[in-house]
């Protein structure tokens, strides 16, 4: 097996509990670049981004904050009539965000958040959240997705808008240590396969677990609705295959899991100690990386993949 020193993915995996701090105290001074209660918003985002978008449009909504679309900004419905529209984008240079972006320009509101002042975004939204301690060196994401779905979350909890059921996001960020801190389980790391799952707005995150998982391990993952799981995915689960589950599980689904030989993975089910979702995103980051160092691969160096996809202009 191939021996890496800690990789540069890691360092970044571990200082999340930091990087959502900072960006909950720096929710005043990003006003201008977010929703304003009662809008009809649009957040957009490619990848990793536009899964934060999905987990944001279902909290925002659920929690009373105004009605949220999420797109991949490939998608994005011109025509359809939006307050403001919001674009995640890491890099800043990402063709389909900025795309959108222009092509909205001056006629619906604008707002970004990215992790470099030094890109084309600044100039292509009205208003930007720079989360530049959270951008990464590494090219899977982890810290600056989190960090920017912890602004998006710390907003609306400013705003008295956040779901019943959903943790303050000091709750998260000591999750967030705790899913750092605490070994990965040895049954789950053996797995040949992984279903992830989740409700709400943590089926966002049920999707970006299974990406990270393939981005950087090539690991064999899917991701549905947890309600999902019993039309159809349920016939893949059986030994040595994992069910993770994002928050608490639908009744019964659990001892599906369990008929069937399969693996649950609960970190942030219904347990008193179970660990805020967006902090077992956390755990299923750490497992990623165990995996692709595992099958000999470099996590900070994944196959196939760049920082930012940029695409050349048709031609006329």
């Amino acid at each position: 097996m191939t021996t890496f020193e800690t990789s540069r993915t890691s360092v970044e995996i571990a200082s999340q509990p930091d990087t959502w701090s900072r960006a909950a105290a720096a929710v005043a001074a990003f006003s201008d670049a977010l929703p304003r209660r009662g809008e009809r918003v649009a957040v957009i985002g490619c990848g990793t981004s536009w899964f934060m978008a999905l987990a944001y449009a279902q909290l925002r909504e659920s929690g009373g904050h105004g009605e949220t679309d999420a797109f991949a900004a490939s998608e994005f419905p011109h025509g359809r009539s939006y307050d403001r529209v919001v674009a995640i984008t890491r890099s800043g240079t990402t063709t389909e965000v900025l795309d959108v972006l222009h092509r909205v320009k001056g006629t619906i509101a604008t707002g970004a958040i990215t992790a470099d002042p030094t890109t084309p975004v600044m100039t292509s939204a009205d208003a930007v959240a720079v989360l530049d301690f959270a951008d990464e060196q590494s090219v899977v994401q982890t810290r600056f997705a989190t960090t920017a779905l912890a602004l998006l979350r710390a907003h609306l909890e400013a705003e008295d808008a956040l779901p019943s059921g959903v943790h303050p996001l000091a709750r998260a960020v000591e999750d967030a240590a705790r899913a750092i801190a605490e070994p990965l389980d040895s049954t789950v790391c053996d797995a040949e396969q992984f279903t992830f799952l989740g409700s709400g707005w943590t089926y966002g995150l049920a999707l970006e677990a299974g990406l990270k998982m393939r981005e950087a391990a090539g690991a064999w993952t899917e991701a549905y609705p947890a309600m999902e799981y019993r039309h159809g995915p349920i016939s893949i689960t059986g030994p040595g295959r994992v069910a993770w589950l994002f928050g608490p599980a639908p009744q019964g689904l659990t001892d599906d899991i369990a008929r069937v030989g399969g693996i649950c993975s609960a970190g942030s089910g219904d347990r008193a100690d179970a660990l805020d979702p967006l902090a077992d995103l956390v755990r299923a980051q750490r497992l990623a990386v165990h995996l692709a160092e595992a099958r000999g691969f470099d996590p900070d160096r994944p196959r196939n993949l760049t920082r930012s996809v940029i695409l050349e202009a048709a031609d006329a």
